[in-house]
């Protein structure tokens, strides 16, 4: 999700460009229903940020390209959500309430950024679902929507580190936060904890490199009570995946 950078990008390009969008930020976007949703990504909070993003295309020729790829992802997973939402006796009545808000994240999402990139927004690819049973066996579904959700969050870790001594931070974590909400709905729905955990992880590429024992070049094993196991240590901390980690997890399904 590299919205990191494209924060980073607009705030070269307009100092106040935080603070003009900070207002119209994912949690309000979110918020109403459908038809209010619709309405407000089309009116000033588009148009805001397609005005900045104009200015940001013309210094940074990447940006386009890093907007399309966060296209490409949010795509993927409203995609997904709207093919189980419409499945025959897929989802559970009690649990349906909780996707059907999830996949108005997701299209909230998309809304935006087609708004900001306008004539530039990449088409809707095709996407394909490798395991047969996706959209008739509940358990395959929450199974990949996990996956989904753990590496978007990973995801926007790997770029956190873009955006320190911004105000583009705060902004980045606020979309950051409610992903992992998600995650952690969909994993306590499979049975599992709310957090990472790699006694019971797949697949394992989304969960690479959870297993850790250092953070900031320190054996944690050296500092902390040896009463704490090594596994709740490794559940204290999530773990950043880099962009290159991030394409290999989805292109399997894109195509």
């Amino acid at each position: 999700m590299n919205l990191f950078k494209l924060f980073a990008d607009l705030e070269a390009v307009d100092g106040d460009a935080a603070e003009k969008i900070a207002y119209y930020s994912r949690r309000q976007m979110i918020s109403g229903a459908t038809s209010k949703l619709a309405k407000m990504t089309t009116g000033a909070a588009v148009a805001t940020f397609g005005t900045v993003m104009n200015q940001a295309f013309g210094q940074a020729a990447s940006a386009t390209e890093v907007l399309n790829l966060a296209l490409t992802l949010e795509y993927l997973e409203s995609d997904y959500y709207a093919r189980a939402l419409a499945a025959a006796n897929l989802i559970p009545a009690a649990d349906r309430a909780i996707f059907t808000q999830i996949a108005k994240h997701e299209d909230a999402h998309v809304a935006l950024l087609r708004g900001a990139l306008m004539t530039a927004a990449a088409p809707k690819p095709n996407f394909r679902y490798p395991a047969a049973d996706t959209f008739t066996n509940y358990q395959t579904f929450l199974g990949l929507a996990q996956a989904l959700e753990d590496t978007g969050v990973r995801a926007y870790k790997g770029q956190a580190g873009n955006l320190l001594g911004t105000p583009t931070l705060t902004i980045a974590l606020q979309i950051h936060s409610v992903e992992a909400r998600h995650a952690s709905q969909v994993r306590r729905l499979r049975g599992l904890k709310g957090w990472v955990s790699a006694a019971n992880e797949t697949p394992a590429p989304v969960y690479a490199g959870e297993t850790g024992m250092r953070q900031a070049n320190v054996d944690l094993r050296s500092i902390i009570p040896t009463s704490i196991s090594d596994l709740a240590i490794q559940e204290a901390f999530d773990e950043p995946l880099d962009r290159a980690a991030v394409l290999a997890i989805a292109t399997p399904y894109i195509g």
